[in-house]
């Protein structure tokens, strides 16, 4: 257990993040899945505008630390990549 004062500050400030971190991490996750799903149907209008959604949580959780950011442009990348193979 913490026992200076700045030690139970950190632990409080670490419970914090770690709740807006849980809810970032699952809003992208959301939103991946919800692009996996549409390539796995073969609907590319729909895994289009679910990109489109997709690519700014992406980002996002990538600018807010909860991923890193080669992380989240390869990410991108792979889900575009395989969007674009629909076409064919």
């Amino acid at each position: 257990m913490a026992n200076t004062k700045s030690a139970k500050k950190a632990a409080r400030q670490i419970a914090r993040r770690t709740v807006v971190n849980k809810s970032r991490r699952s809003r992208l996750r959301s939103a991946v899945r919800k692009v996996e799903e549409a390539i796995a149907a073969g609907d590319r209008r729909g895994a289009l505008a679910a990109m489109a959604e997709a690519e700014p949580a992406i980002i996002r959780a990538a600018q807010k630390s909860v991923v890193h950011r080669n992380a989240a442009r390869r990410k991108v990348s792979r889900l575009t990549h395989r969007i674009a193979k629909l076409a064919k």
